[in-house]
């Protein structure tokens, strides 16, 4: 009898000790920072001057789209521009959000072992990236890249700040998308606020391996994701954007102006202190995607509730 009893609990000891030795094997890569968002242009000129001339970002080829445009903040970094291709109306300008790591192989390996729908394999791209996509519980596209080994510094000498710190689009559900990004992922929470005091309309969560940071838009809207039935591009513009990050926003905003960039830019009037504390100046491209030249550090003490982490850093 006592046999008998023995070998179930063997059997069992060594079914555990496989389970958590594959989980050991196969452990979550580095998400080392934001890669990129990508957007659609319905006037590709128009977007390439505010880009390249309003931003000062580098203008590249796109190794993922012949029909697209790169514009590079930093070697890692940049705003992938696509030429809009729906037909009708149609409000939507984001394509997908993209977050470097270490290993896009390894990335895809693990998401797959816990459950999410991963392509068969990687993508290889002419300038060494390597990248797959999947879709988060709303179904918003998500790209994890690779960097080129050989990823050099873009001919950006005008662009008006080298770091996007934070990226942000519009979310119905905080809880499911958090089944992906924190509990899967490892992101990790850094403030929320909201315009009225006790409603929460903003969410930001830093990588588990940076401080750069994904911001959840809170709106009312359709269970399970897609847009709200009345949403206008400009409304959906201003959730769907990037923000990079600038020591002074006043004298971002002052260099901009000296420099006659804002010349027929939609654009905040000044720079203002957001409910976070920080100094933020927004711009909009011809689309309306916003882009929110930010502060690191606040000056003034944030509503709603304290940051929980580190700042970015100057770079």
């Amino acid at each position: 009898m006592r046999l008998k009893l023995v070998i179930p609990s063997l059997m069992l000891c060594s079914s555990l000790v496989a389970t958590l030795s594959s989980a050991q094997a196969h452990p979550r890569p580095k998400i080392t920072g934001i890669s990129h968002l990508a957007i659609y242009a319905s006037d590709m000129k128009a977007t390439d001057h505010y880009y390249a001339e309003v931003i000062g970002a580098a203008r590249e080829p796109d190794p993922e789209n012949p029909k697209g445009v790169r514009y590079a903040i930093n070697p890692t970094q940049f705003v992938e521009v696509l030429p809009l291709a729906c037909a009708g109306i149609c409000v939507n300008r984001l394509d997908h959000t993209g977050w470097n790591t270490d290993d896009a192989e390894a990335m895809r390996v693990y998401l797959a072992e816990n459950g999410w729908k991963t392509p068969a394999k990687i993508t290889r791209y002419s300038d060494g990236s390597e990248a797959f996509r999947v879709n988060d519980p709303e179904g918003n596209a998500v790209e994890f890249v690779q960097p080129s080994p050989t990823a050099k510094a873009p001919d950006a000498l005008r662009v008006i700040g080298h770091h996007i710190i934070h990226v942000g689009f519009l979310v119905h559900s905080r809880a499911a998308e958090d089944k992906f990004y924190k509990d899967l992922l490892g992101f990790r929470p850094y403030w929320f606020g909201g315009m009225q005091e006790g409603k929460i309309d903003w969410v930001s969560q830093q990588t588990p391996d940076s401080h750069d940071w994904l911001e959840y838009m809170l709106t009312s809207g359709p269970s399970g994701g897609g847009l709200p039935e009345h949403i206008s591009q400009q409304s959906l513009g201003v959730l769907d954007h990037l923000s990079i990050g600038v020591v002074s926003v006043p004298q971002s905003y002052n260099r901009l102006g000296s420099e006659s960039r804002l010349a027929g830019v939609h654009a905040d009037a000044h720079p203002n202190i957001g409910k976070d504390g920080k100094y933020q100046f927004n711009l909009y491209d011809p689309d309306g995607i916003r882009l929110e030249l930010m502060e690191f550090h606040a000056v003034d003490k944030p509503c709603c509730s304290p940051f929980t982490v580190e700042d970015p850093t100057v770079e």
